[in-house]
């Protein structure tokens, strides 16, 4: 799906950082566009052999004029402002879409932290709690994507994967049945909802605000989820892709005939196209790129090279979900005091070499110097005191390592003498 390259381009210091990329061919723009331009090779020259052996000399000086004709009036085609601004709209509205899935791992870790008891029931209803919230997504998946609708065309695939059992299956067949005209997604959200109340009713959560954040987490997913079916109801509107779409081809229907060769061209600079129509092929490959980028992500989750890797999603939402409510519910490495423990805080991490240190930024004013005049003024008008002197006093970090020392030894033994 997604093709990663920035492995590839971590630094620029070589030359032709984005030169290495030119020879990828998935994702790549030659996949694209490779058919469509020599679908347009391919008409460029067969028109120019019609014209050259086919026509008589009344009917070539028609074609003349209308090459002629075609060359002056293509230009009022706004092909770049139409294009552009479709392109920018629909690669905000591609990343808009991924930011808005919905990870349950926020939901895993407080259903972890507040859903208590480590015996059979309390499990139960943690891993429950956490397959309903990955099963709202993955049935959120199904209706938006197609390559998840192959993976799961039935509910009864969904009961194959584990994700969904049978009673549940029947429970929301009947309320399709009920009401047949809308989406059934949001019911194992509902259902995780009622056994957060259970556990609290039980005594497996210890409070009410833990239920109340828990319950408002598990809504943020289903709105996060709904958003994703509003953007598979609501597309761009329709009328702007058609006239993107028309003004593209129509603009290179004027070219093929614009940069035709024809016997005014023939002792001219433009007679070159006799033999290769560089430019306007360049001119091809760049519109039309820019038209199937567009066309490659106003529906990031279909299958194309650089869509969404859904199905991976759905995998690893269930298992990281297991593991955070089940494997780890609880469980955490032996307390140990750090190795800065006496230190407080380490003056500087260790580096690689020394050639890998790196320079801590500096603030706009670094460098600025202030008048010697408004420095004395302003020393005349500010307050002085000896908290001020002591902070002063302290520059380096060693000195505030003395003083945090200092600091905790009192604070402890002020404890100490408390209790």
């Amino acid at each position: 799906m997604t093709v990663t390259y920035t492995a590839e381009v971590a630094t620029c210091k070589k030359f032709g950082c984005f030169v290495k990329l030119l020879a990828r061919w998935r994702g790549s723009i030659y996949k694209l566009v490779w058919m469509d331009l020599l679908l347009f090779l391919a008409l460029y020259y067969g028109i120019n052999l019609i014209y050259i052996y086919l026509l008589d000399k009344d009917s070539q000086k028609t074609f003349e004029s209308v090459v002629y004709y075609c060359a002056s009036y293509s230009s009022l085609i706004p092909l770049s402002f139409v294009l552009g601004f479709y392109v920018n709209l629909v690669m905000t509205r591609w990343w808009e879409q991924y930011i808005t899935i919905p990870w349950p791992d926020s939901v895993a870790v407080y259903v972890s932290a507040h859903v208590h008891d480590q015996d059979e029931r309390g499990r139960v209803m943690r891993r429950t709690v956490m397959r309903y919230v990955c099963l709202c997504l993955t049935t959120v998946f199904t209706m938006i994507s197609p390559c998840v609708k192959k993976r799961f065309p039935k509910m009864k695939h969904l009961v194959e994967a584990g994700l969904l059992l049978e009673n549940e299956k029947k429970i929301i067949e009947s309320m399709d049945v009920a009401f047949p005209k809308y989406p059934k997604h949001w019911m194992p959200i509902i259902w995780a909802a009622s056994i957060i109340t259970r556990a609290r009713n039980e005594g497996l959560i210890r409070d009410d605000f833990a239920v109340k954040t828990i319950i408002d987490e598990l809504n943020s997913f289903r709105g996060r989820c709904g958003t994703l079916m509003y953007y598979d109801f609501i597309n761009i509107p329709l009328v702007y892709t058609q006239v993107v779409t028309i003004a593209v081809y129509s603009f290179f229907v004027c070219s093929l005939l614009a940069h035709q060769w024809t016997e005014f061209k023939k002792n001219t600079y433009e007679g070159l196209d006799f033999y290769m129509p560089l430019f306007i092929t360049l001119q091809f490959f760049f519109y039309m790129g820019w038209l199937k980028v567009a066309e490659t992500l106003i529906n990031p989750f279909g299958e194309d090279d650089d869509d969404f890797e859904v199905n991976w999603m759905i995998d690893r939402n269930l298992q990281v979900s297991y593991l955070i409510v089940d494997e780890m519910h609880h469980e955490h490495p032996e307390l140990v005091k750090d190795q800065y423990w006496d230190d407080v805080y380490p003056n500087e991490l260790p580096y690689e070499s020394e050639a890998k240190r790196e320079q801590h930024p500096e603030h706009s004013t670094a460098k600025y110097d202030v008048d010697e005049s408004l420095e004395q003024s302003f020393n005349k008008i500010s307050p002085s005191g000896e908290t001020g002197s002591a902070i002063h006093s302290l520059g380096s970090i060693e000195d505030h390592q003395s003083f945090r020392k200092i600091f905790y030894g009192r604070r402890t033994k002020m404890m100490v003498n408390h209790k």
